[in-house]
């Protein structure tokens, strides 16, 4: 097939966008049914991708076979304090009838990007479609995060010996810092090397402040004896600003953090909390739970699989030297 003639993206092209998002919707839902439906109708598709277009600081292009819209691409930038000079793909932007076309895209697209000197690049790819994520895996992106998810149903929590599971207290907050704070510093070694590095013990306690404020977010804590060892925290999937739109399912439950002890981690308490989580979900009438990982964390990358957790996009990265 021939090459397409790759055009920057205008307004004028919203509604061609929004078509080609609802037929790729429609077969990501053949894989993954929990994904939302409403995105198959073009009108809510548009939605998506005018909100990306609309973003501050948005560029993309589009490309055309005798005139006609087949594919295109927005880039949109993210906080520079958190992620440096960079520029996300997000869930809703990207399409294209051949996935060949995004290499065509992105080639027009991240000249001006790099020309701007967005030179860490991010992608939120389906899972469904190998030929897709085969075409930004050719374009030097790799694999940094994933999205997974799976039907939520009651679970027997089989506890290791002398572990309770309750809710957290005011008077268990410093012992809980340390239990956070071991995911963070976690992610900081080989093989993640995170550049965000771990908060402060004071932001930490206002963090927690919050959280047993909170009506919304439901945190399980393991404790070994009076020792507190590892937090699991699930909440409606509303309150996550990564899981959204078109990746957002309906009634679904989101197992924002997780975080265990070194010295504790493998020994059963990160299922039990995983299940105890699911049983929350059930009983508060979710369908759906969802979670995220780290692909290079060996430890989450192993885990949440193996719960069940099936990855229905993935967070794909590129930075340019």
């Amino acid at each position: 097939m021939a090459r397409p003639e790759v055009v920057p993206f205008s307004d004028a092209h919203l509604d061609d966008a929004a078509r080609l998002l609802a037929a790729r919707q429609a077969r990501h839902r053949e894989a993954e049914l929990a994904l939302p439906e409403r995105f198959e109708d073009p009108a809510a598709a548009r939605e998506e991708v005018e909100e990306a277009w609309r973003t501050e600081g948005a560029s993309g292009t589009v490309a055309l076979r005798e005139g006609r819209v087949v594919g295109y691409l927005i880039g949109t930038p993210r906080d520079v304090k958190v992620w440096g000079e960079n520029v996300w793909v997000e869930l809703a932007g990207h399409a294209a009838e051949e996935p060949e076309d995004i290499r065509d895209l992105y080639g027009h697209a991240a000249a001006r990007w790099v020309e701007e000197g967005r030179t860490r690049q991010y992608a939120l790819v389906p899972t469904n479609d190998p030929d897709l994520v085969e075409a930004w895996y050719r374009l030097s992106f790799g694999q940094q995060h994933a999205h997974g998810l799976q039907e939520v149903a009651a679970r027997e929590v089989a506890l290791p010996p002398g572990v309770e599971i309750r809710e957290p207290r005011a008077e268990d907050v410093e012992e809980l810092i340390e239990v956070d704070l071991a995911l963070p510093t976690h992610q900081t070694l080989s093989p993640v090397f995170s550049t965000i590095g771990p908060p402060s013990r004071e932001e930490e306690r206002e963090e927690w402040a919050k959280t047993l404020a909170d009506d919304e977010e439901h945190v399980l804590v393991a404790f070994q004896g009076d020792k507190p060892v590892a937090v699991w925290s699930v909440m409606p999937v509303e309150v996550s600003s990564q899981h959204r739109g078109v990746g957002r399912p309906e009634r679904a439950a989101f197992i924002g953090f997780a975080s265990t002890l070194p010295d504790f981690r493998g020994s059963g308490l990160g299922l039990a909390l995983t299940d105890a989580s699911f049983n929350w979900a059930a009983e508060n009438g979710y369908d759906v739970m969802v979670t995220d990982w780290r692909v290079t964390n060996l430890l989450s990358s192993r885990f949440w699989p193996k719960r069940g957790f099936r990855p229905v996009f993935l967070r794909l990265y590129r930075s340019i030297p």
